[in-house]
């Protein structure tokens, strides 16, 4: 009774208009002695049981984010004549990578409320929660991670540069540079009318070390003296 009931639930849920079909030029980078970054290219298609809706056009957004680890944030002050730490705080979860490519300017291809809920852009990515000072000054923090990472080239929105074909076909690229984090990489795709997400897909890639630079990497963990 429990599985006919079921099954007459899954029979009637409505399926989805439009959904995303997805390829990736490769599903792992290696980084290795020499490696000087690298290039992802995300192509894919919008799958659909009917015909293009009228209205405004698809857009597309890739938000890319490599492994997340918390973040000891310290602000330096003139004391005495000497610099030192004063203040500090820790930024719960930041993204050691994090890229976001969109089909148009971010703020047209998704509201803020859809933002806040499935938290792509780069101040949203960013978790502050639970530190002991102003809200002003944890947002001060985070600005200064993401200051840093930008200038580094770890964090960076472009606009404007997924490619969408006849609101079907779409592709978009994905820079790495060469100081990425070992890791699981994280690869959302939002397709969104007037700013709502109507359809996500999520996938992920493989970053390891590779050869000498693995090699070199266990020794200085297993036997640092040497």
């Amino acid at each position: 009774m429990l599985r006919a009931v079921l099954c007459f639930l899954l029979l009637t849920l409505p399926a989805k208009a439009e959904e995303v079909v997805l390829g990736l030029s490769q599903d792992e980078v290696a980084i290795t002695a020499t490696f000087d970054g690298s290039q992802i290219l995300v192509f894919g298609a919008v799958k659909r049981e009917s015909p293009i809706p009228s209205g405004p056009p698809l857009q597309v957004i890739v938000a890319a984010s490599g492994p997340s680890e918390p973040v000891l944030v310290r602000r330096k002050a003139r004391r005495f004549g000497i610099w030192v730490n004063t203040d500090s705080v820790l930024v719960d979860s930041a993204p050691s990578f994090y890229k976001v490519a969109t089909s148009g300017p971010f703020k047209q291809v998704m509201t803020d409320v859809q933002d806040l809920q499935f938290r792509v852009s780069i101040d949203r990515a960013i978790q502050s929660v639970g530190a002991i000072f102003s809200t002003t000054m944890v947002k001060d923090f985070s600005d200064a991670v993401i200051r840093i990472r930008e200038d580094q080239g770890l964090y960076r929105v472009v606009e404007n540069t997924d490619k969408v074909d006849e609101q079907t076909l779409f592709r978009t690229a994905i820079d790495m540079p060469a100081n990425v984090t070992e890791g699981v990489y994280s690869i959302r795709i939002f397709l969104t009318r007037e700013g709502q997400v109507i359809s996500l897909y999520e996938t992920q890639i493989d970053v390891k070390k590779v050869g000498l630079e693995r090699w070199l990497y266990n020794l200085s963990r297993e036997m640092p003296l040497i």
